[in-house]
């Protein structure tokens, strides 16, 4: 099942699967950033007040403002 990462959960697993068309702004920055297709990350933390969102991929964590977190689709892994 697709959900947007900024849904997921501190300690989840998934893979990302694609962007929102409607992020078409952010999609060639998330992409240098290193989030293509079929990287898996984990959810490290979010923010107390819930905003950025940070993320393990690649051996490095990335922060990720919540508006850019729902433009990337990504699937839980087991």
């Amino acid at each position: 099942m697709t959900t947007c990462l900024k849904d997921l959960a501190v300690g989840d697993t998934g893979k990302i699967t694609g962007f929102d068309i409607a992020g078409k702004a952010y999609r060639k920055r998330l992409l240098a950033m290193g989030l293509t297709r079929g990287t898996e990350f984990q959810i490290t933390r979010f923010a107390p007040l819930g905003d950025p969102i940070e993320i393990k991929l690649r051996g490095f964590s990335l922060t990720l403002r919540k508006e850019e977190a729902a433009f990337i689709l990504a699937e839980l892994v087991p």
